[in-house]
């Protein structure tokens, strides 16, 4: 952890893209709240292949014209080299200057229509080639490893040559062992990288929900705490009371530690985010 105590602490929130006129409604009402935590910046996720490209466009705009900075989220597959050039000419006419850069999800039957890069670091070098030093990249890191990856050495050369490409900082998949955290920047930090490595906080609001998404995207939920929120059944409030209480003591061993700072996924509320924001007295 010796590289990341000397960054400034950076503290972000990340949104979705709504797909109906009500969820844009409640999306601003979430957004005007959570701004007031006056945070770095806002990121917004990115659809491949056209289902939510418009609306993070339009979403990351409207966070821009609300006086907050945005980072759309952009990813290479399915997507062509005329698609992404139009995207990033886009943003920066708009005034954007920070893009989450990301592979993205394998679409269900991918063959021949990936796109022309493969890969994140590809899609860097990319935006690098466009747009010079515009941008400001952060790109995806994964403490406990890619669920694709061949083996753990093989995930953290992969991340490395992210940001050998020009990444500028990196957020994490959300986790709840921060020492897998601690470990993964150690591991990098050997291989010669010096980049802020931003934890991603995952608040506990539905054990389900999250247990679903855990399964896909390789975090591990330990048996403690799986065990605990099986046992709330139907008690909503107390699950989310053990969760909040749960990921506030996460954030403050992070920071304790020297973490450059958090990024909450928010899953476009407001009270889990402010509730935990506003216990560590982040500002």
């Amino acid at each position: 952890m010796e590289t990341q105590e000397k960054y400034p602490k950076s503290f972000s929130l990340e949104f979705f893209p709504p797909k109906t006129a009500e969820g844009a409604i409640k999306l601003r009402q979430t957004r005007e709240e959570l701004a007031k935590l006056n945070p770095s910046y806002i990121s917004v996720t990115f659809g491949a292949g056209g289902s939510t490209q418009s609306g993070t466009l339009e979403t990351v705009l409207e966070i821009k014209n609300a006086g907050i900075e945005a980072a759309p989220h952009l990813s290479c597959i399915s997507s062509s080299k005329a698609e992404l050039r139009e995207l990033l000419r886009t943003y920066q006419q708009n005034g954007i200057k920070r893009i989450v850069a990301l592979r993205g999800d394998l679409p269900s039957g991918a063959g021949t229509s990936l796109g022309e890069l493969r890969y994140a670091n590809e899609l860097v070098e990319f935006i690098r080639t466009e747009t010079g030093d515009h941008f400001r990249l952060e790109v995806a890191a994964y403490p406990e490893f890619h669920p694709q990856a061949a083996s753990a050495s093989a995930d953290l050369e992969n991340f490395k040559r992210k940001v050998d490409a020009g990444a500028n900082a990196a957020i994490t998949q959300y986790f709840f062992n921060p020492d897998a955290y601690f470990s993964f920047v150690d591991s990098v930090e050997r291989m010669g990288v010096d980049i802020p490595i931003i934890p991603g906080i995952m608040p506990i609001t539905n054990y389900k929900q999250l247990a679903r998404f855990s399964d896909m995207c390789g975090a591990e939920i330990p048996r403690w705490i799986r065990k605990r929120l099986e046992d709330f059944a139907d008690d909503v409030d107390s699950l989310r009371a053990f969760g909040l209480d749960l990921t506030i003591d996460l954030c403050a061993t992070l920071l304790e530690h020297d973490a450059p700072g958090l990024h909450f996924y928010t899953m476009n509320q407001t009270g889990p985010t402010s509730k935990i924001w506003k216990a560590l007295n982040l500002s």
